[in-house]
């Protein structure tokens, strides 16, 4: 839960309202100081304060954030014990002072002016949250696949803020956010409960409000993606462990786009199981079983090649690999589900 501020405010309706960024840490040192030095830069006229929850890092994250705090007075470091993304965020906005509440994350880079163009959408929709599109970017040939699956339909079910041509419009969820921290409040902030898609679940609760959550492709942060396939794995399977405790929790959003990884693993798993058994009972019929796993992966291996984007070949010679460790990974978690003791993530 998130306690009222105790400071000043800027009037409703103002011109340009100040804002109050608020942003979890947790082992970010290589992203840090790019992710808050595109906060700082926005030409924006209205008072800005960036709060920086960190928590329990191993790397020097929070010595980052101390030093970079004593160069800009806008930067406020706060503790985060948990190390969790939502008590970080709920820290963040606790120890924040302004009406208008924008996030990022220390793995995003806010586009220029996006500060402005978030709170003219305020402004002009009423809206309680605006969002726009997670424009993963990556730098070595493995995290420019992992960008690419992002950012098709093929990677992640073609959720309206990683597609650069989506509408403007209302939306059932946004990329990160910038909400009216009344409205924050109303609904009781970001679920502490919830390691995983609690921003998916607070988009919900404020739907389920009344409230407006607006999607607009003018607002763009680039987010820089996982560099690793281990790294990636973990990534997946925290998220589809996470996405069953909210569908767990509220089973009226259970949809097609969230139930096909573990449809895919069961399919892929129970297949091979059903070929083995087959070779090993020389049954034509059970060693059909092999065809749903190799139909899978050819599914994969076609629509890597047909994917309407130039890319280069280093690049799209590893976006099956990520495609089938993305989906393997989030539907294997989400049957996995979450288990009591469920240690935070490694990062936010």
């Amino acid at each position: 839960m998130i306690e009222s501020h105790n400071g000043p405010s800027t009037p409703h309706g103002a011109a340009f309202p100040a804002v109050s960024v608020i942003m979890p840490v947790l082992n970010e040192e290589e992203h840090l100081a790019r992710s808050l030095d595109h906060v700082l830069r926005q030409e924006y006229p209205g008072a800005v304060e960036v709060v920086v929850a960190v928590g329990p890092s191993r790397d020097d994250s929070r010595r980052i954030a101390d030093e970079l705090a004593t160069r800009d007075p806008r930067i406020v470091v706060v503790d985060n014990p948990t190390g969790t993304t939502p008590n970080a965020l709920n820290l963040a906005v606790a120890a924040s002072h302004y009406d208008i509440i924008l996030r990022v994350d220390a793995h995003g880079e806010l586009a220029a002016n996006y500060i402005g163009i978030a709170v003219e959408l305020l402004q002009r929709t009423g809206a309680a949250n605006v969002g726009g599109v997670m424009a993963a970017q990556g730098q070595t040939p493995f995290e420019e696949a992992v960008a690419a699956a992002y950012n098709s339909r093929l990677g992640l079910g073609g959720g309206s803020f990683h597609l650069k041509d989506s509408p403007e419009g209302p939306a059932d969820t946004v990329f990160l956010g910038v909400f009216r921290r009344e409205v924050l409040l109303e609904v009781g902030g970001f679920d502490a409960e919830l390691q995983r898609a609690q921003d998916w679940e607070l988009n919900y609760r404020l739907r389920k409000a009344g409230h407006t959550v607006w999607f607009s492709p003018r607002l763009q942060v680039t987010y820089r993606p996982r560099s690793t396939v281990r790294g990636l794995m973990g990534q997946f399977f925290r998220t589809g462990q996470w996405r069953r405790e909210v569908i767990r929790r509220n089973p009226e959003t259970a949809s097609a786009r969230y139930l096909a990884p573990p449809i895919v693993v069961l399919g892929a798993a129970g297949g091979t199981v059903i070929g083995a058994a087959g070779l090993l009972a020389s049954s034509r019929v059970l060693t059909a079983g092999w065809l749903a796993p190799a139909g899978y992966f050819a599914g994969i291996l076609v629509g890597s090649a047909m994917l309407r984007k130039r890319l280069p070949c280093q690049v799209r010679a590893r976006l099956p690999l990520v495609l089938v460790v993305m989906h393997l990974s989030w539907g294997t978690g989400f049957l996995v589900g979450v288990r009591e003791g469920t240690s935070p993530p490694s990062a936010t």
